[in-house]
């Protein structure tokens, strides 16, 4: 008689365990599947969650399997829960986890003469606290200093205080970088003489934060140069508090200063408190800009014969806002010249309130062909204020004589416009049509997921993101967490669902919630032909090309890897094969989303300036750009 079978129970228990070991669609998927997994990872516990959820047999796309945790299993699991213990074995879990962290302590130069290190070129994260205290003359050059660094941090306390006749520059400093951190503080105090240039400094940078706190304080006939200063830069915030308190004949100059940057944020606090004849220049500030913020408080506050001159200030920039509070506040002959200020390209708000208050009757506020809008005075200086050619359609400023040459000019040329190609209209969407591309680079930071197990251990607040990883709250970084967690805070908008994801099950759990278990996730395969022309080849509607409603995800700045979701209705999808314009050959694929509801978009949106029309009269559509992601109903 034959031998008895194995029990079928174990054969099914053992088969069923490998199976579930094993990553779905793992082998034979494709360009687009994700490669072998080994079970025994975060990756594939991941894979297998997403098979459980969505259980189309759908290959797994290898733009979203690249972002998953490389965390080996036993990483994972013996990872500890308190965030102390989270914290102490940091340098360990960033490594083995792809995370965004600081890169720990820098250098410190403390105590060498100036000029002993120096000059400074291609160096990078470095503490010069106390550098150059005593110095004299001579000079100190930065030069390709911090390029493309993630991370970067660098600090310049007290560097060449009570120094005498000497010079720094800063050339191509910080140029390419990611999430920068610069401090200045009480740098060239009580120095004599000398000059500092800014040339280049954080050019095309991601989040740039400089703090200038009592810079050049109390020093005798310094100059300083801010020029190319933080060109292209995205969302960076640059502090000049304090800045030339005290001091003696300082000349401060800021030349295209934050041109074509993006949401750009700069603070002017105390400037030139209790300075005597300091001597100011604003040309060309801000240029191009999208949406710029600046504030000038107590600027120039009991300061002697300063003067200030904004001249083709903000010209073509997009909205933005100035603030203008106490300027000159109890000042002595304090003079300003707005010209050609204001000159934006879509109107933003100008707030002047306190500005050259005070019982000193020798003031001079000059605004000539100044061409603001949305502006507000408010116990603004009786005496010694002249408004030539000024024009301004605002309430406020209605009761202010206006030339009849500005009223008449009153219309503006308007050049301020997106990048080409990042907006274009639904009926571009057809084969052999030629068009523009944005740059659709990911220009984050590179990070992965953490696991979920790990991620939900990390209080999703500012304090603890701090502790866990080291950020402090005043660095580029830690600014960024916060700015992170107060958008995934905000309340949708009308007819949106949003949640911001701490790690790829929260995206698939989101996606499934709003669209069902049967769906596909695409993005741009990559990032050929953008910055440039393109030939569409064949195009296909998503769902048959039918009004539908996805799940768009997007990028947010974090130490890892964390998603904004939000499920957009009354959209259309596509899919379209990208072409060299010269050669025809197929050399991308593009994802592109229409959105056929702009009614609750702002009139200032970037859209309507390139497309024109107003919100609820276009729709609008736009490439997925590399790193997000779009879901869809599977077809």
């Amino acid at each position: 008689m034959a031998s008895p079978s194995p029990p079928l129970p174990v054969l099914s228990t053992t088969i069923l365990l490998l199976l579930l070991l094993l990553p779905h669609s793992a082998a034979g998927a494709g360009s687009g599947g994700s490669p072998a997994v080994n079970p025994f990872t975060a990756k594939a516990a991941f894979i297998r969650y997403w098979n459980r959820k969505v259980p189309n047999n759908r290959p797994h796309p290898a733009f979203f399997v690249s972002k998953l945790s490389p965390l080996p299993a036993a990483a994972a699991a013996s990872f500890p829960s308190p965030l102390p213990d989270i914290r102490a074995r940091l340098p360990a879990l960033c490594s083995k986890a792809a995370l965004l962290c600081p890169s720990g302590e820098t250098a410190s130069l403390e105590g060498r003469a100036a000029g002993a290190g120096g000059p400074f070129k291609g160096y990078s994260n470095a503490n010069f606290t106390n550098y150059g205290t005593g110095g004299g003359a001579g000079a100190d050059s930065f030069r390709n200093y911090s390029p493309d660094l993630n991370i970067a941090a660098d600090s310049f306390r007290r560097y060449g205080r009570d120094s005498s006749g000497r010079d720094d520059r800063f050339e191509s400093y910080e140029a390419d970088g990611n999430v920068v951190t610069a401090n200045f503080t009480s740098y060239a105090g009580g120095a004599t003489g000398g000059s500092g240039s800014f040339a280049a400094y954080a050019a095309e940078t991601n989040v740039p934060d400089s703090t200038f706190t009592n810079y050049d304080a109390a020093a005798n006939g310094r100059g300083r140069g801010f020029a190319s200063y933080s060109q292209e830069a995205n969302h960076g915030e640059n502090g000049f508090s304090g800045y030339g308190k005290n001091g003696n004949g300082l000349r401060e100059t800021f030349t295209s200063y934050g041109n074509e940057s993006n949401v750009m944020t700069s603070g002017f606090a105390n400037y030139g408190e209790s300075a005597n004849g300091a001597t100011d220049t604003f040309t060309g500030y801000g240029v191009e800009g999208n949406v710029p913020e600046n504030t000038f408080r107590s600027y120039g506050a009991g300061g002697n014969a300063g003067v200030d001159t904004f001249k083709k200030y903000r010209d073509d920039a997009n909205v933005g806002d100035d603030s203008f509070a106490s300027y000159a506040k109890g000042a002595n002959g304090g003079a300003a010249e707005f010209q050609s200020y204001g000159n934006s390209a879509n109107p933003g708000s100008t707030t002047f309130k306190g500005y050259g208050e005070g019982t000193n009757p020798n003031h001079h506020i000059d605004f000539k062909e100044y061409a603001g809008e949305n502006n507000t005075f408010k116990g603004y200086a009786k005496t010694g204020v002249d408004f030539k050619e000024y024009h301004n359609t605002s309430s406020t400023a209605a009761a202010l004589t206006v030339s009849a040459e500005a009223a008449a000019s009153g219309h503006r040329h308007l050049k301020w416009s997106p990048e080409p190609g990042k907006f274009f209209r639904e009926r571009e969407l057809v084969a052999g049509n030629r068009m523009p591309m944005p740059d659709i680079r990911d220009k984050m930071p590179p990070r992965a997921f953490l696991p979920r197990d790990i991620a939900t251990k990390i209080p999703f607040e500012p304090n603890a993101v701090s502790e866990v990883f080291g950020v402090p709250l005043d660095t580029a970084m830690g600014k960024a967490v916060a700015s992170t967690v107060a958008e995934c805070q905000r309340a949708p908008s009308q007819g949106e669902t949003k949640r911001c994801a701490t790690s790829a099950e929260d995206i698939v759990d989101f996606a499934v919630e709003m669209l069902g278990n049967d769906i596909v996730v695409r993005s741009t395969a990559s990032t050929a032909g953008g910055g440039g022309d393109i030939k569409l080849g064949r195009v296909t509607g998503i769902n048959g090309g039918k009004v539908t409603r996805s799940v768009s995800c997007h990028q947010s700045l974090f130490p890892y890897l964390v998603y904004y979701c939000h499920s957009v209705p009354k959209v259309r999808v596509y899919e379209a094969d990208i072409m060299a314009v010269d050669s025809d050959e197929n050399i991308n694929h593009g994802v592109a989303i229409c959105h056929l509801d702009t009614s609750d978009w702002s009139p200032s949106h970037g859209a309507f300036i390139a497309l024109g029309g107003k919100p609820g009269e276009v729709e609008v559509c736009h490439w997925i750009f590399e790193g997000d992601m779009t879901w869809t109903v599977a077809d």
